[in-house]
């Protein structure tokens, strides 16, 4: 007779080899989901985010429009100015765009949607400019120069107001190639020439502020003589020009009357404090603008216009040499507070919405038309330069030059 011996073998060790094989697995499954997600979420906040934006120029371009209807409308009817300017300057949400007629009649409208039609499949993107306002009136006038360029800013102060005083300021945090915010300025002496570069910037450093040439042009009230736009024997101009060298030394004020680089050398003429009226003006700059700010400041007391009286237009030209630099210039009285630009660079405070997600944007606006022919030199070449001819009282002798 046989016996029958049973086998029992343990499955303990296996079961828990696969248990914790399906943990891992899940563990790994639900993080890898959990990223796909969060990478889907991240991706549609950026969308939104992005569309919010758009949104909120959108609301700029309206306030353009805006602003062209009021320039328009007080050039043909002066006697509109005064509402136009209540209701574009009214700190109420969207009350200049909509009391313009831009984007349809009445007031008080909560946001404006974005889309091209109101039965259009495009409102299912939900987007809106919930809140636009303007400021006509402005404390200073921003801009930035790329080496080599120039700007025109219209020196305009709002009717019954003056200045006495233009602050220039140039180079800031954003200028600078490296994260301290450290400006290279060295200190020279007051002979120092101007760099002999091969081209607009190779040569000078790029964390120097740039050298500025800034020219003041005025007319007065009443006629226009151009004989007060030269130098005369008194030294006054309508005109004038200055270099501003960056340096760790210097200064950071000027009486622009009694220094101009076009005036020749002579007991004729006002004479700068270093006796050398052909050398750039040195201005004392920061060494860093971690903490903001600009680097170089200048206060540039502006002479009154031939004649006296008021001042009837005046400009301030500024061309950046050897680097680029963000500019702010600011108006200012005899005791140096602050006269606003009129009407000359509004402020446009948009904000715009994509479903639940907001962006706001202030941007500046040149209400003034300063893109008339200027130019930028007598002789502009990029290559060579042949000039080979003579000039009599009665002939022209031709040259033979070859470039």
């Amino acid at each position: 007779m046989k016996s029958i011996r049973e086998k029992r073998q343990s499955g303990a060790v296996s079961l828990f080899v696969v248990v914790f094989a399906i943990l891992l697995m899940s563990v790994v499954t639900i993080s890898f989901l959990r990223i796909m997600t969060g990478d889907q979420q991240q991706a549609a906040n950026n969308d939104l985010s992005m569309s919010a934006y758009d949104s909120a120029l959108a609301g700029v371009e309206d306030a353009k429009r805006a602003l062209v209807r009021y320039k328009e409308d007080c050039a043909a009817n002066a006697a509109s100015c005064s509402s136009w300017v209540a209701n574009l300057s009214s700190a109420e949400c969207n009350y200049g765009i909509s009391s313009s007629g831009v984007v349809g009649s009445g007031v008080g409208t909560t946001e404006i949607k974005i889309q091209q039609s109101i039965d259009g499949g495009d409102q299912a993107l939900d987007q809106a400019y919930t809140c636009v306002t303007m400021e006509l009136d402005t404390d200073d006038y921003l801009m930035g120069l790329s080496a080599g360029d120039s700007e025109l800013i219209p020196l305009v102060t709002a009717p019954g107001e003056s200045f006495s005083k233009v602050r220039v300021e140039w180079f800031s945090k954003e200028d600078v190639s490296n994260d301290a915010g450290n400006v290279t300025v060295e200190s020279i002496g007051v002979t120092k020439p101007l760099p002999q570069l091969t081209s607009t910037t190779v040569g000078w450093d790029t964390d120097t502020p740039p050298i500025l040439r800034t020219q003041f042009m005025q007319t007065p009230a009443g006629d226009i003589t151009l004989s007060d736009f030269d130098v005369a024997e008194s030294g006054t101009s309508n005109t004038n020009t200055l270099f501003f060298y960056p340096s760790s030394t210097g200064s950071n004020s000027v009486v622009m009357a009694t220094r101009d680089t076009r005036q020749a050398k002579g007991s004729a003429t006002p004479q700068p404090a270093d006796g050398a009226s052909d050398t750039p003006y040195l201005v004392r700059c920061s060494n860093s603008v971690n903490s903001g700010g600009y680097a170089c400041r200048m206060d540039i007391t502006v002479p009154d216009p031939i004649g006296g009286g008021d001042r009837g237009v005046a400009f301030l030209r500024l061309t950046s040499f050897y680097n680029q630099a963000n500019v702010r210039v600011t108006m200012l009285d005899a005791s140096n507070s602050i006269v606003q630009f009129h009407e000359v660079q509004p402020i446009v405070d948009s904000t715009g919405r994509a479903n639940t997600i907001f962006r706001r944007v202030s941007a500046r606006v040149n209400l003034y038309d300063t893109s008339f022919p200027y130019p930028e030199a007598a002789v502009d070449v990029t290559s060579s330069f042949c000039k080979d001819f003579g000039v009599t009282d009665t002939d022209y002798i031709a040259g033979s030059c070859t470039p």
